[in-house]
């Protein structure tokens, strides 16, 4: 459940413009850019038992195939995000259908304002790694292009770090 003391959570990019940064809070929104060009994704590889690795792509993105509650899912790894972010037609793969989705908080991006609804997946995987209960928001599907694995994912791993052009997570 998200803290009552809650004021700003940033669901933003890597780096690059053509990764969107959203700004997610209940009342005060901030325009940013709203599109996610996701280049070829990468197979993760293991690294060592409970670790994994994923190269950057040709743009410099760390973007691979995730199960999202069980279901394969590309996903660009941002470290700028705090939470999950995924439009809504990725949700409803998931399971989340548009009458259980709260859009309430306010987000804008380039293409204007938008609503975000908060959710819980019950996991997120990759290879053998595997987080229980992460938070994640749905945007509209004009909103975002992509999904966004963001730190609700990272910081419930031991450690994840960036080491040779690749980027590491270790359970």
């Amino acid at each position: 459940m998200i803290a009552r003391n809650l004021l700003l959570v940033v669901v933003g990019a890597v780096a690059m413009s053509q990764v969107p940064k959203l700004l997610i809070t209940p009342s005060e929104p901030v325009a940013q850019p709203a599109t996610m060009e996701l280049a070829k994704a990468v197979a993760p590889a293991p690294v060592s038992p409970g670790s994994y690795s994923i190269p950057a792509n040709e743009a410099g993105h760390y973007v691979t195939s995730f199960r999202l509650n069980g279901r394969t899912i590309e996903g660009l790894v941002d470290t700028g995000a705090t939470f999950v972010a995924m439009n809504e037609k990725t949700a409803r793969q998931l399971g989340f259908t548009g009458n259980g989705l709260d859009f309430r908080y306010a987000v804008n991006t380039a293409n204007g304002p938008a609503q975000a609804a908060h959710v819980v997946l019950d996991r997120v995987e990759i290879g053998s790694l595997r987080v229980s209960s992460v938070e994640a928001f749905v945007l509209k599907d004009e909103a975002l292009d992509g999904t966004l694995i963001g730190m609700s994912f990272l910081r419930k791993l031991k450690s994840f770090s960036v080491e040779d052009g690749k980027m590491v997570l270790r359970q």
